[in-house]
């Protein structure tokens, strides 16, 4: 029995192998950190020698980007673009590749977002961002409780207070960013409370209850609501990893048996008797698990 050679893979499942390596994928984390690192020392007063060094490396960098970007186009083709976090990656990029000079100035500003391509790249921080992702709908949801608790307590502020300390709340806006000075808890007591009271004896009710509404409760429930979608992630990717898991112990039963089936008919034809049919042949297989 002769063995027939194994065709040499497609240039293209080469690459696709090497994109998908992760030798590929720590090589690629390694480059943004070191590009966010020049990106940092570009921000000093070095000597023009250095400030050349840094930019061609800079340059350098980029390019592997795009050469990345090109690579998994070649693999992935249209899918590409079904992947929001390709579509993240692909505007980073390009946005690297901005000429700096003109109006462009201020958006090559814009090169440091390349280190949050590290949330594409690791995938424990890919996690935690998607998980934030999901979060966003509740999110959504208790941004609206707390945006009218907001209005209520900036419309009360000013009809109470705007007459002794227009400073803090002259108008609906300037009670609303004092009303956000106070949720922060940043100098809120002798700040903004303390000068009120000091003319309102009772306005301690109005801080008080603000304060233990967006700040104890309401931003409490940011937490609550985030915890919630990191722990449906987790298990999300726990059932995953267990149906991956029963899906190879499926094939690799499935392989088993067609080499029962296989060494059962070699056998036959070893002993010159005719080989039984593929039905047979597993059925016997199986008898013998």
């Amino acid at each position: 029995m002769t063995l027939a050679l194994e065709p040499a893979p497609p240039p293209q499942g080469r690459i696709a192998r090497l994109v998908e390596s992760a030798g590929f994928r720590h090589t690629i984390t390694a480059l943004i950190l070191i590009n966010a690192a020049i990106l940092g020392l570009l921000t000093y007063d070095l000597p023009a020698a250095a400030v050349s060094v840094l930019d061609w490396a800079d340059r350098a960098i980029i390019a592997v980007f795009v050469i990345e970007i090109l690579l998994k186009l070649i693999v992935q083709r249209h899918r590409f673009f079904k992947s929001g976090w390709n579509w993240f990656d692909f505007t980073v990029v390009a946005l690297s590749l901005i000429p700096d000079a003109g109006a462009f100035t201020v958006l090559r500003a814009l090169r440091v977002l390349r280190l949050f391509r590290l949330f594409s790249v690791v995938p424990e921080m890919r996690r935690v961002v998607e998980a934030l992702g999901k979060a966003i709908p509740g999110m959504g949801a208790i941004m609206l409780v707390l945006a009218v608790i907001f209005y209520v307590g900036a419309v009360m502020g000013a009809k109470l207070f705007s007459g002794t300390h227009p400073q803090f709340f002259a108008d609906l806006g300037a009670s609303a960013f004092t009303l956000f000075q106070v949720m922060t808890l940043e100098s809120w007591s002798m700040g903004v409370a303390r000068p009120v009271i000091a003319d309102h004896p009772y306005a301690w009710i109005f801080f008080v209850g603000f304060i233990v509404l967006t700040s104890f409760a309401v931003l409490n429930l940011f937490i609550a609501v985030i915890v919630d979608s990191m722990q449906s992630k987790h298990f999300d990717a726990e059932d995953q990893r267990q149906q991956v898991a029963h899906d190879e112990r499926v094939e690799m039963l499935d392989e088993v048996r067609a080499l029962r089936v296989e060494l059962a008919e070699l056998r036959a034809e070893l002993r010159g008797q005719p080989p039984e049919d593929l039905s047979s042949a597993s059925k016997r297989a199986d008898s013998d698990e």
